[in-house]
């Protein structure tokens, strides 16, 4: 069972928007994708974005998210996280990001670090109205990558909507 640490708000008073995405996005897709999440969050009414903080395309939509007023509800997947994300800067943004968020959701162990992204990723599925899909179309790297997220959205009758430039290619 996933912890709660501050309230999260009613389902019915608000769209839930979350995102998944690669850690890694080149610069030549950034002004596509900065331009797709700014479009994806003014939908209309209140909205909530729904991520897991990490490097790349998490980061940077709840940082799109805070910058346009909405609330963001950090989903932590249950390990030591903030070690394992990257360099310094990018803990210092996850911790600068987690700071401002409205709610933060602390998920249970998993047993490897792989299958914890992956109950994040659900996790945000199933709590979201939509996803958001920072990906490149191919299959995920390792379990939990965005391509299983993006899956498992579709199997589970999320609407996806993906942002990346056609014909882009991630190292």
């Amino acid at each position: 069972m996933a912890l709660v640490t501050r309230p999260v708000l009613p389902r019915s008073a608000v769209t839930r928007i979350g995102v998944t995405g690669h850690r890694s996005i080149p610069s030549a897709v950034l002004p596509t994708v900065r331009s797709g999440i700014r479009r994806q969050l003014r939908y209309g009414g209140a909205v909530e974005a729904l991520t897991s903080l990490a490097a790349g395309a998490d980061q940077l939509f709840a940082d799109l998210a805070l910058e346009s007023g909405v609330p963001v509800t950090a989903v932590i997947p249950g390990m030591d996280y903030e070690a394992h994300m990257g360099d310094a800067d990018v803990q210092a943004a996850y911790r600068r990001l987690l700071v401002s968020c409205t709610a933060r959701v602390d998920l249970p162990l998993e047993p490897t670090h792989e299958e914890a992204y992956y109950a994040a990723g659900r996790w945000i599925v199933d709590h979201a109205d939509r996803l958001v899909a920072v990906w490149d179309g191919r299959p995920a790297r390792g379990l939990g990558g965005t391509g299983d997220v993006v899956e498992y959205a579709r199997r589970t009758g999320v609407p996806v909507t993906v942002l990346w430039l056609s014909g882009a290619t991630r190292t």
